[in-house]
């Protein structure tokens, strides 16, 4: 996935109200931007760390400057934006990037499914087939230098997903949870059970019963994202 545009680097003064961040622009001038992530951020919004931003071209919002990546002060990328694990992993499914999910002829995205009023993030479809229902998640917290953990924080819509996706195994149809790594740091993924112990205790159960889990790393830069490595997800 190529960005839209050329990304703009910035530093990062502080981030706060979850969707808001104060950055100093390269000619030292001071400004806010809008911040499209709900989690935590762990480790991903260290005040000094270079901000990587996108304009928006419409003129009415607020805040034009959108922060995208997060450079560490030892060089690693992360993608803060939230949005664009989606926009990653139907881009890597269409390329046929992911081994274990190509040969499907259709790809849609935001279906609704489920019996808690979900929408799935890929329905991969075909005539001879059975559906498969991807849940998409953006991991970019990582601990120990390299171990990449999820959720964040406590995630009730996480939970939620993870109940859906063993509705669809129970009913016949194949479903996949896709981790997409977004923190050049991190060599595997695991539940964080020290934050969110019952989203942890979900997973095993889905993956007992038939939930398939993957993850994938991707290569960053200001310019794009693209998916190119399967990591080890450990339980």
């Amino acid at each position: 996935m190529e960005f839209d545009q050329v990304l703009k680097k910035a530093t990062l003064i502080k981030r706060y109200k979850r969707f808001l961040a104060d950055v100093m622009l390269e000619d030292g001038s001071e400004t806010t931007i809008h911040v499209a992530n709900t989690g935590a951020m762990t480790g991903c919004a260290q005040p000094g760390d270079t901000v990587w931003y996108s304009t928006s071209p419409n003129k009415k919002r607020k805040y034009p400057f959108s922060w995208e990546l997060t450079e560490t002060k030892s060089g690693d990328f992360i993608c803060v934006n939230t949005l664009q694990a989606n926009r990653v992993a139907i881009e890597a499914i269409k390329l046929g990037l992911i081994e274990s999910l190509v040969g499907y002829e259709h790809c849609q995205s935001e279906v609704k499914y489920g019996e808690e009023n979900s929408r799935i993030d890929i329905l991969l479809s075909g005539e001879t087939q059975k559906n498969c229902f991807i849940e998409v998640k953006s991991v970019t917290l990582v601990k120990d230098q390299s171990k990449g953990y999820f959720p964040d924080a406590v995630s009730l819509r996480g939970q939620k997903h993870l109940r859906e996706l063993m509705t669809v195994v129970a009913n016949g149809q194949r479903a996949v949870l896709l981790f997409v790594v977004l923190h050049s740091a991190i060599k595997s993924v695991s539940a964080a059970s020290f934050i969110d112990p019952v989203y942890a205790e979900l997973l095993a159960e889905a993956v007992n019963k038939g939930v398939e889990v993957i993850a994938w790393t991707s290569e960053m830069s200001a310019t794009k994202i693209i998916i190119n490595k399967e990591l080890p997800v450990l339980f």
